[in-house]
């Protein structure tokens, strides 16, 4: 992960905000959400499950790792406040590590890949854009393995998945996983944050 702030994209299509909506996939949906959270301008996250068909969309399903779900998270946001090149700056900045392929840290297994769902084709043109951006810039020693999938359908997770990190704050593993990234968001983009 690169410890400086990464650039904003070079070009924003301003459709790409016209859903004001995205998917992404980034490990554990519980740590990408915790993520998504902080920033002003986010109306809502939801962790669920993308990629796959709608009767594995489970938790115990996509953790064996026999679907083709992600975990992910579908983020929808006021355009005026925040913006796709700006989430996808925190994305590949923050919320995960993009060069570590099917999994994040100890989570290993595709369910836990990173890919980001596109629901427009100015989406899709910007995370290509950026990759190349990221990739031509050196911002990191190991090449970005990111997939790039036109969303067929998000499938949210069960109840007790959602705001997991806020409403769990001393869970080991948030302690060990999602804190840390919520305090590279705060460190590295303030200007970001929520007011509290």
């Amino acid at each position: 992960m690169p410890t400086n702030v990464l650039p904003l994209p070079d070009w924003q299509d301003p459709e790409a905000d016209v859903p004001a909506r995205v998917v992404l996939a980034g490990g554990c949906f519980w740590c990408v959400e915790g993520v998504y959270r902080e920033l002003a301008g986010v109306r809502s996250v939801v962790s669920g499950y993308a990629g796959g068909q709608e009767k594995d969309a489970n938790y115990r399903a996509v953790c064996s790792g026999a679907t083709d779900h992600a975990e992910a998270i579908e983020l929808r946001y006021d355009p005026q406040q925040l913006h796709f090149g700006q989430i996808l700056q925190v994305f590949f900045g923050v919320a995960h590590d993009p060069t570590q392929r099917d999994g994040q840290g100890n989570d290993i297994g595709r369910q836990y890949r990173s890919a980001i769902f596109f629901l427009n084709d100015a989406q899709a043109d910007m995370v290509r854009a950026y990759i190349a951006q990221l990739e031509k810039s050196g911002c990191f020693s190991q090449p970005i393995v990111t997939e790039l999938h036109a969303l067929d359908a998000f499938y949210p997770a069960e109840e007790y998945h959602q705001d997991y990190a806020r409403r769990n704050p001393d869970q080991p593993y948030i302690c060990a996983v999602a804190q840390p990234k919520i305090q590279a968001l705060a460190s590295l983009f303030p200007q970001y944050r929520r007011k509290s």
